[in-house]
């Protein structure tokens, strides 16, 4: 019942990209905030809403821009209009004609700010604070001017819980909004309940505040939050603790851009993040349709093996995809080049024609390591991997990384293509059956196209693949990686078969983001 609900949803999520996921909400919560206030629902008029939106979305490009040039470095303009559209949801629009000037300061002074954030408030290029937050944090502090969050009200409550949803689902951040939810309400509730009774304070919390918006779109934005699951759950606790409002030092009161800035500081100095800059060494064919790509970065990079980076990648007439995009390291750690495995279909993206037309010394940025599709630090345990075509990339990074380090663990390999010539990394998966006796068994799902002599498998992985290849595959730790389609067929056959989901770790493949 539960699959056949959410199976639909994943997969019209993954036809669109998490930012441009997040621009869609924005610009729909916009829309129908314009229509309340057509109703007469909203304390400002539709032309209001439509005069403060457009001198910030103006000014913060042109912030951007002017940036960019001054620090020779890459525009994104996905992320400036993301953050241009926060900050027309959270600073009111004029509520009288005799506002619009009085109200002006606010406006033009908050997405500046919020873009130079990003270039000013940055270490290792990368920004420090959540750039629509620290914008009114610093026009709170300087000019007395302040967002009122405007979006936390009861008749875009319902609008706003729907769109947060799909978006914490598309980026797997669930474990990050219930640790803060958890904390943020105990302490609201704790400090609130005294004064106005449990009923009141609810209602304080989620029909007359911003949180679902805060804890689905502020808390979750990816550059700003720690890679990893256990620092994750730590940063959102932490945020909780300090959202509510009777929090306070002295006269300074808490708020949710303070909350929120703070904590982006635990969570830089919890997993300090940068920005690199790639070098492309050489790029080659992995397998059909399969290209390999070699870079070399302006500095060491540190990951563990199975962990993906955000890739941005500056080229002309962007498609709808935008021009980032999240990939799996390929290389171990244990080597000297970055290594991409990109798949490539009969209609590429901008991004992948961009990429496949990149000439040897040309650059791309990339950021935002993270990820926990990694091996268990006991190298007892044993471990299955389940891929799906371009889903072998983390675990060619897992074995090529075990060879280079002499790591005797227990793994076996179900490798699925649709035709031979798509089975990559042959050579790795070869030396670690004479190295370290791992078993990889390869299957074609295009019964029409298998060679003659094909001494694999054949069809799609179903339990008497399981049974038959992995024997004792109750005792084994599963990872599944490729197309979501194929992660969660894999993890359904998986449960269905008895496995505990504690046992099966699924790769947020994303590639697909």
């Amino acid at each position: 019942m539960i699959r056949a609900f959410i199976d639909p949803i994943d997969r019209v999520l993954n036809r669109v990209t998490m930012y441009k996921l997040v621009m869609y909400c924005l610009i729909g919560w916009l829309a129908i905030a314009a229509l309340l206030a057509a109703g007469g629902r909203m304390p400002f008029s539709p032309l209001a809403l439509l005069y403060s939106t457009a001198v910030i979305l103006a000014l913060s490009w042109l912030a951007n821009r002017l940036f960019a040039v001054v620090f020779e470095t890459h525009e994104n303009v996905e992320s400036v209009y993301i953050t241009a559209l926060i900050l027309a949801l959270i600073i009111s629009p004029p509520h009288a004609a005799s506002e619009y000037l009085s109200d002006l300061p606010l406006l033009v002074w908050a997405p500046i700010l919020a873009m130079s954030s990003k270039f000013i408030l940055a270490i290792g290029k990368k920004h420090l604070f959540n750039p629509a937050a620290i914008a009114v944090a610093l026009t709170g502090l300087f000019i007395g001017a302040s967002a009122s969050w405007w979006v936390g009200t009861l008749f875009m409550l319902p609008f706003v819980a729907i769109g947060g949803l799909l978006i914490v689902r598309k980026i797997h951040r669930f474990d990050l909004v219930i640790s803060f939810a958890a904390i943020a309400l105990a302490a609201i509730l704790f400090t609130a309940v005294s004064g106005m009774g449990l009923s009141g304070a609810l209602k304080e919390v989620f029909i007359d505040s911003p949180f679902v918006f805060f804890a689905t779109v502020m808390l979750t934005e990816p550059l700003t939050t720690p890679p990893t699951r256990a620092r994750r759950i730590a940063y959102g606790a932490f945020v909780g603790a300090l959202y509510a409002p009777a929090v306070h030092i002295g006269a300074i009161y808490s708020t949710p851009e303070l909350a929120l800035c703070i904590g982006n500081l635990l969570s830089y100095a919890l997993s300090p993040k940068g920005k690199y800059v790639l070098r492309l060494v050489k790029a080659e064919k992995a397998a059909a349709d399969t290209g390999e790509f070699a870079f070399e970065a302006d500095r060491p990079v540190s990951f563990k093996p199975g962990q993906y980076m955000e890739w941005t990648l500056a080229h002309r007439k962007a498609d709808s995809r935008g021009n980032r995009r999240y990939f799996t390291l390929a290389n171990s750690p244990t080597e000297k080049h970055l290594l991409l495995g990109i798949k490539f279909y009969d209609k590429p993206s901008s991004f992948k024609k961009a990429l496949a037309e990149l000439d040897d010394g040309a650059t791309i940025m990339a950021g935002q390591l993270a990820g926990d599709f990694t091996l268990p630090r006991d190298r007892r345990a044993k471990v299955a991997f389940l891929a799906g075509g371009i889903g072998i990339t983390p675990f060619r990074s897992m074995i090529k990384h075990a060879l280079d380090a002499g790591e005797k663990r227990d793994m076996v390999l179900v490798y699925s293509n649709k035709r031979m010539e798509e089975i990559a990394y042959a050579d790795v998966l070869e030396e670690a059956y004479e190295k370290l006796g791992m078993k990889t068994v390869c299957t074609l799902t295009d019964a029409a196209r298998v060679p003659a002599g094909w001494r694999g498998r054949t069809g799609y992985i179903g339990p008497e693949t399981i049974e038959e290849e992995i024997p004792d595959y109750r005792e084994r730790i599963f990872y599944i990686s490729g197309p979501q389609s194929f992660v969660t067929s894999c993890e359904h056959l998986l449960t269905d078969m008895g496995v505990p989901r504690r046992r099966i770790k699924t790769d947020f493949f994303p590639g697909f983001a």
